[in-house]
């Protein structure tokens, strides 16, 4: 990844720097959403974990991985923030801690964004080559090897980054609040992989196959003429577009405006859009649970079986009081 803070801050004399987003509207925004996104992670992983049928289906497996993922970054690393934009200073100053907090940032958010590329994938093959997945053996290799092999490759690829001191990293301009490149990625070919590899190739899967998911699926529809076939994968079809376009609309922008500034567009230009984008590409995290809640309509109908349950307990008491002192009365008038 380019190293935006040594490029934006040779020129603060230019109009542009008079942009900023305020740490305390960042702080306000973030921990609102944080706070509803945290609770409604923990409202559907419990519904996906508890309930058999809805947890066996395959197409599920993926998106408790990624709200799993999801949870531990709201844990961790958007409270950080938190800390920071509203104090000032990171939560601890300590090396070790700069580490692990920004292996947190890309490490999880990557290995979120490179799953659901792959999500993009599997689903056509669940929903028009489910013979792929007919045996034991077969959804191995197709639908949990993926999983578990893309997560290692990350989580691994970032370990060897950040948590390895192959050279000597400064964090002068992580604490004064610009965004962290480690040393690995300064003009590297390491730098350049992974701007391509694990954000430009991922963001342009999640576009792609989204796109060609919609045409397969409305083509297939005319040309077999079978509402039941519809029917059965509509679930996962809208679950799919849901969740692709919350990536395109806050992540697709980030990723399409580092690299345009890696390969040659002026700080100038990109400063302010990279900071609104910045800022934006954040609400993958937050608005991804309540996607993934209003896409499974077993869960929100299982929720609102709880609530109205809940409502007539509730009731079931000042009732039952009610009818106990209207007898009473009644007895004593008579």
């Amino acid at each position: 990844m380019v190293n935006l803070n040594e490029t934006f801050s040779t020129d603060n004399s230019t109009s542009s720097s008079s942009y900023s987003i305020s740490p305390l509207f960042r702080f306000w925004s973030y921990l609102v959403l944080d706070t509803l996104s945290v609770v409604c992670t923990l409202i559907t992983l419990c519904f996906l974990l508890l309930d058999k049928a809805i947890h066996k289906a395959l197409h599920n497996h993926i998106i408790i991985v990624l709200l799993v993922i999801d949870l531990i970054y709201e844990l961790t690393d958007i409270p950080w923030i938190l800390y920071f934009n509203y104090w000032g200073v990171p939560m601890f100053a300590s090396t070790t801690f700069y580490i692990i907090w920004t292996f947190v940032d890309y490490a999880f958010y990557s290995t979120q964004i490179a799953l659901f590329a792959w999500a993009t994938i599997e689903r056509h093959i669940l929903i028009f080559h489910d013979k792929w997945i007919a045996t034991k053996r077969k959804r191995l290799f197709v639908h949990y090897i993926p999983i578990i092999a893309i997560t290692s490759y990350c989580l691994l690829f970032y370990t060897f980054i950040y948590l390895i001191p192959f050279c000597k990293n400064s964090f002068d301009s992580f604490v004064g609040g610009g965004i962290y490149i480690p040393c690995l990625f300064s003009r590297t070919i390491l730098g350049s992989w992974d701007l391509i590899v694990q954000q430009v190739i991922p963001t342009s899967i999640i576009v792609i196959f989204s796109a060609l998911l919609i045409l397969r699926v409305i083509w297939q529809k005319k040309r077999l003429h079978q509402p039941i076939a519809w029917k059965r994968h509509r679930k996962m079809t809208i679950q799919l577009i849901s969740i692709s376009c919350l990536y395109i609309l806050f992540n697709l922008p980030w990723t399409f405006l580092v690299f345009a500034f890696q390969y040659g567009l002026s700080a100038e230009v990109a400063e302010i859009p990279l900071l609104f984008a910045g800022y934006l590409y954040y609400y993958v995290t937050f608005f991804f649970p309540f996607v993934c809640l209003g896409s499974l309509p077993e869960i929100r109908k299982k929720l609102a079986e709880k609530l109205c349950w809940c409502r007539r307990r509730r009731r079931t008491p000042k009732e039952v009081s009610s009818k106990v002192v209207t007898s009473r009365i009644a007895a004593s008038n008579l």
